[in-house]
């Protein structure tokens, strides 16, 4: 066997590989999708002998098989009917994960853009160690830090009912502000996170220098260089980074449970966690409303998170 066709061989190995991985992980996407649309019978005729087992106590094997279904036998849109109209619970708990993920994600970029243009225009010994400290809390689960979060967030009063608004009934962006601040809780430790700053670091100090000496050549100053160079530049990175994060926090589950003591105000992902066996038909099409912005979200940055990713200050490599 020649090289040539050694390397053709080895392609088409790969190729298989990653189509078989694709077809892997976005089947639990397709199936959530599809069974959104089935009828409770169906379900239960496709599932049920595997969620009947769930509600043992007792652990058993399924005897009978599961039968995973693409394709419907009868489409119906009364999952999304009682989703979207008729329980207005899941709406309210849709617009929850918004008012947590929302903030969150745009003040960590805030937050994270002044701070790496610090550790990347400014570097010396102090600063070294501060960035090496955010790596060490950035490979910390956040299990570890959960139980130190509650217990401040309690020591300053942060673990609020939601009737406590303090402009209840005000001006709509009051009242936007309001509930952002009874869930700060969530919000500020997310806020600081170290993921953006550490990510953007590395971006920010791949800027080649010579364009800041250029800049400084023609009297630009520190907020000039950070806007018409840095931000330019980390476009792409902070569009990625933002996508990363509102992902991740998008699905938490963990920290609304622990820090918040009003369950009204939990996001739509700890219902999913919590989901009751016996609406099995209505979880799909609750989970399939929950994808709807990560999923438009990737279609519509794809590109950004590709380049963000490969980016290298200037140079694409």
């Amino acid at each position: 066997m020649t090289l040539k066709q050694k390397k053709h061989t080895l392609d088409v190995i790969v190729t298989v590989f990653i189509f078989v991985a694709a077809v892997m992980f976005i089947m639990p996407t397709v199936l959530t999708i599809a069974n959104s649309f089935m009828t409770s019978k169906e379900i239960s005729a496709n599932y049920g002998s595997m969620f009947s087992n769930m509600t043992d106590d007792k652990k058993t094997f399924i005897s009978e098989n599961v039968n995973l279904k693409f394709i419907p036998d009868k489409v119906t849109f009364d999952q999304y009917r009682a989703v979207l109209f008729k329980s207005p619970d899941y709406l309210m708990k849709f617009w929850n994960s918004v008012i947590l993920t929302v903030p969150i994600t745009l003040f960590q970029l805030i937050v994270a853009v002044f701070a790496s243009y610090g550790f990347a225009r400014y570097p010396n010994k102090v600063k070294n160690i501060i960035f090496f400290a955010y790596i060490i809390l950035m490979l910390m689960p956040y299990q570890v830090t959960l139980v130190p979060n509650y217990l401040v967030a309690d020591k300053f009063g942060m673990l609020e009912a939601a009737e406590k608004l303090p402009f209840r009934g005000a001006a709509a962006f009051l009242n936007v502000f309001s509930m952002i601040w009874t869930r700060r809780a969530v919000i500020l430790p997310g806020i600081f996170s170290p993921f953006s700053v550490f990510l953007l670091t590395k971006v920010m100090r791949r800027i080649p220098v010579s364009y800041v000496e250029a800049a400084k050549l023609d009297g630009a100053g520190e907020f000039q260089i950070l806007t018409k160079i840095y931000l330019p530049l980390c476009k792409s990175a902070l569009v990625s980074i933002g996508m990363l994060v509102f992902i991740d926090y998008w699905n938490m589950v963990e920290q609304p449970l622990v820090l918040m003591k009003d369950a009204e105000m939990h996001p739509l992902s700890v219902f999913l966690s919590q989901i009751n066996t016996g609406d099995v038909g209505l979880a799909f099409a609750v989970g399939a409303v929950y994808m709807v912005p990560t999923i438009l979200m990737f279609l519509y940055g794809e590109d950004y998170l590709v380049e963000g990713i490969t980016y290298s200050g200037g140079i694409k490599g």
